[in-house]
């Protein structure tokens, strides 16, 4: 296939840990304050890449963001040397502490949206990262992921990096965990569903967990990318569902190539949504059935979507052009959702030919899934080519970032730890270490 969808996963950073940060999202809450694992975290990261690099998957790595968060915590009024800064943080403001610790970039699935040269009217691949407005541990995380995709996708003439949205309510973006592509083929023009929790205050909204996605940024986002507005829907997310623990529109829905896989209580009007692919891809290729799967409440609850992640499962192609469920193993654990599972892999209706469950569950008791941890990019030959080469995951660079998340990498984290001065130092060489591993140059403001 001379067209791909590669996927770019975020490896998991060195202050990993459960502080319940993010409002909405009910595995984070209820895990906060136990003690965390970060080298199995990294680890279990690394095997799921490592198995899709298998399958024949182009699979590419992303880099985890500096942290604790020296410049940001002296922007906020700590003082002194880093040491110093730590303590005052942890003594006075432990919160603010632990929002400058997250090692929430590890979720590529926000940081950003993309879309493929196919859709844009420049013949390029846009990114556009994700402002992450709505939570401050991941509203610092947008400059520095711009650097990070600018040093993996760095040609001009194949790739166009924009800005991030102004960082206010109105423009809260969290990048492709609220966005799909669907298309007859990678390589052909798609279309592009953008899914929001909020058109505005007026408008049906979430009671008691914020609506993350906003209509407006939706839209500016599609307009910057120079995107075909018939080939873009923009659909509501259950306001209800938000409010249930759908804190991206991934946890309740997955797109691939033609097929659509979404719970029942996804979208506000999922007949439109389904009207809408129907139509946009039988006029790209008529000879290619869309496949839309609605998961009925009845089968699979929104309390056992939301608990298992099925539905933030990756679906992917592999070169044969099978369609793959990637799991977590927490689907094989609820008997609802693995009959579901083993229900669309013998149903010869849809192109779903198998699944693989991985232990994520580092990530999981933190409230994110297989799609969480990684960045889908669709790239055709001459854009694949212009990627920085040493991000690609091939045995040589498994080897080394396990040796690397061995040598540098914790395997009890603790809240109090993160005011101790070792850990940023640790942070610090392991980082260092590893964009002269892939080649990123100097990313971090500690590097700068």
């Amino acid at each position: 296939m001379s067209t791909v969808e590669a996927n770019f996963d975020g490896l998991v950073g060195p202050t990993h840990n459960y502080a319940g940060l993010a409002l909405g999202n009910l595995a984070s809450a209820r895990n906060a304050e136990q003690p965390s694992n970060p080298r199995a975290a990294v680890l279990q990261g690394l095997d799921k890449m490592k198995a899709l690099a298998d399958l024949g998957l182009p699979q590419g790595v992303l880099p985890p963001q500096e942290r604790p968060h020296i410049p940001t915590l002296k922007r906020l009024g700590f003082g002194g040397r880093d040491a110093a800064v730590l303590r005052k943080a942890r003594s006075e403001a432990p919160g603010l502490l632990a929002a400058m610790s997250s090692a929430s970039s590890m979720w590529t699935a926000n940081a950003a949206t993309v879309s493929p040269s196919a859709d844009c009217g420049d013949g390029r691949v846009h990114f556009t990262p994700a402002n992450l407005a709505t939570h401050l541990h991941r509203a610092i995380e947008p400059e520095t992921t711009a650097r990070a995709l600018r040093a993996v996708f760095p040609d001009s003439m194949q790739f166009v990096h924009h800005q991030p949205l102004p960082a206010m309510p109105q423009m809260g973006d969290e990048g492709a965990a609220n966005h799909t592509r669907l298309c007859t083929s990678y390589g052909a023009a798609g279309l592009e569903l953008f899914v929001y929790g909020a058109a505005g205050e007026e408008g049906p909204r979430p009671h008691s967990h914020p609506a993350r996605q906003t209509l407006a940024a939706s839209q500016a986002v599609a307009r910057l990318h120079r995107l075909d507005p018939a080939l873009c829907h923009f659909a509501q997310q259950r306001p209800e569902a938000i409010d249930q623990g759908v804190f991206h529109n991934d946890v309740v829905a997955v797109g691939n190539r033609e097929v659509l896989l979404y719970h029942e209580q996804a979208f506000v009007d999922a007949a439109a949504v389904c009207a809408w692919v129907r139509g946009g891809l039988q006029q790209s290729d008529a000879a290619v059935q869309p496949c839309l799967l609605e998961i009925a409440a009845a089968e699979v609850p929104l309390e056992d979507a939301v608990g298992s992640y099925f539905f933030n499962s990756q679906l992917v192609c592999a070169p044969d052009g099978s369609m793959w469920l990637i799991t977590a193993q927490e689907c094989e654990e609820n008997p609802r959702v693995l009959a579901l599972i083993r229900r669309l892999v013998q149903d010869p209706a849809n192109p779903i030919a198998g699944y693989t469950a991985f232990d994520l569950r580092q990530s999981m008791r933190n409230g994110g899934g297989p799609a969480c941890l990684r960045l889908r990019v669709v790239l055709n030959a001459s854009e694949r080519a212009a990627v920085n080469s040493r991000v690609w995951l091939d045995q040589s660079l498994y080897d080394h970032l396990r040796a690397w998340a061995q040598r540098y990498y914790r395997d009890r984290l603790v809240l109090a730890d993160l005011a101790d001065p070792a850990l940023l130092d640790e942070s610090r060489t392991a980082l260092d270490e590893l964009t002269r591993m892939l080649g990123l140059g100097s990313l971090y403001d500690f590097q700068r």
